[in-house]
């Protein structure tokens, strides 16, 4: 079947696009009768779209279905930043993809600023990665008991689990939530470079093979929600998930004053107002000014699943003044990243890794203490721009 007659039994409805792949003789062949599909369908041109240079026939097999190109994002470099951590000890140019101006101006005054002041303070304090399957019992009785089937074999279930994966380490099943008749186990798992959901679901659908043949009790759903991915949820700003990560600096006055044009004293009060009072006035669970906007321009230039960005917006900023000095930190719970697997295998992302020095593995960590601290740099300056007065002018000047 040739092209013409593949895309006129898509058009008249005869076939589908996951079809068509069986009559090409690559992916990339599939891809453009796909595209051209579209193009067709949809009465549009699709030139950019079809300008690429990602190996598409790994993309297919790995990253993406019914492929029709890729997109653009334009991206740029923040710094040099000053990093003091205890895997990233160095001075970095941070890569961000965003199409939001003024973003990576921003990003790069605040890397200008604790650069100034000897660097940012970056430490990895929690690693996890979590799934809570959701269990039906007959009854609370019933639910009880499962609870005490998971405390009691513990051991034999993490050997289970880990006997998946040679990187993934079952850490523990706790909480374990009963509601009704409904019992929520949330399994908290290390998982090294990866990120590892497909890791952590893998190992824990083996657990409840072993749940189903000794209590009978099936699972309604492999993730029931108590885990919590890709939303923003109380119990993983509490517990942590992904990386936990946080950074800081002490900024003498005269750079306060020099590099952000305000005081100690405006920023901590602009501080307060906004992302403490004015977010817990709103029900925010985000006591910060934008962490959002740094996440997710670091995952986009680093192949991150960019789903996870609600869960990286998750945390608090503080800022005291110490008589005339500035001291600013933020706290990032929820960090769900990797160096190796998922969209960091495609050619973008790892230069975006590698501008960094965190392609591959041993390097998460890493990945984890320059991020957080990017997020310093960020939120120090939208905050030290609110306290001069100066965010308006600054979109205006550079014509956003």
């Amino acid at each position: 079947m040739n092209k013409e007659e593949i895309i006129n039994k898509l058009l008249a409805g005869e076939m589908k696009l996951y079809q068509i792949d069986k009559f090409c003789e690559n992916a990339t062949e599939a891809l453009d009768i796909r595209r051209e599909f579209i193009e067709k369908y949809s009465n549009c041109e699709l030139n950019q779209i079809a300008n690429y240079t990602l190996d598409m026939e790994m993309a297919m097999a790995k990253n993406i279905e019914n492929p029709i190109g890729t997109i653009q994002v334009p991206i740029g470099v923040a710094g040099p930043l000053k990093v003091n951590g205890e895997y990233a000890d160095d001075e970095f140019f941070i890569p961000l993809a965003t199409s939001e101006g003024a973003l990576l101006a921003s990003i790069n005054r605040g890397a200008s600023t604790i650069s100034a002041a000897g660097g940012a303070n970056a430490r990895v304090i929690g690693d996890k990665m979590t799934r809570a399957p959701a269990l039906k019992c007959d009854s609370i009785v019933d639910a009880v008991k499962i609870k005490k089937w998971f405390e009691d074999n513990f051991d034999e279930l993490k050997s289970i689990a880990e006997s998946t994966t040679s990187h993934g380490k079952l850490v523990k099943i706790d909480p374990i939530l009963i509601v009704g008749n409904t019992v929520y186990p949330r399994f908290v798992y290390s998982t090294g470079d990866s990120m590892g959901m497909n890791m952590v679901t893998i190992a824990t659908e083996k657990v409840l093979e072993k749940l189903f043949e000794e209590t009978g009790v099936h699972a309604l759903a492999l993730s029931g929600n108590v885990c919590v991915d890709k939303k923003p949820a109380a119990i993983n700003i509490i517990e942590g998930r992904g990386k936990t990560v946080v950074a800081d600096v002490l900024i003498p006055e005269e750079i306060v004053k020099s590099k952000l044009k305000t005081t100690a004293k405006a920023i901590e009060e602009v501080n307060t107002a906004k992302n403490l009072i004015g977010s817990a006035a709103a029900g925010s669970m985000a006591f910060n000014a934008h962490f959002a906007n740094i996440v997710g321009a670091f995952f986009l230039a680093t192949g991150q699943d960019a789903a996870h960005v609600v869960e990286g917006s998750l945390g608090i900023t503080t800022a005291e003044n110490r008589d005339g000095d500035l001291y600013f930190s933020v706290s990032l719970p929820d960090l769900p990243i990797a160096t190796v697997g998922g969209g960091t295998r495609l050619e973008t992302a790892q230069e975006g890794l590698s501008i960094i020095g965190c392609t591959g593995s041993g390097k998460v960590n890493k990945f984890a203490e320059i991020l957080v601290s990017s997020v310093l740099a960020g939120e120090l300056s939208l905050i030290g721009a609110l306290a001069a007065g100066h965010l308006a002018k600054a979109h205006q000047e550079l014509g956003r």
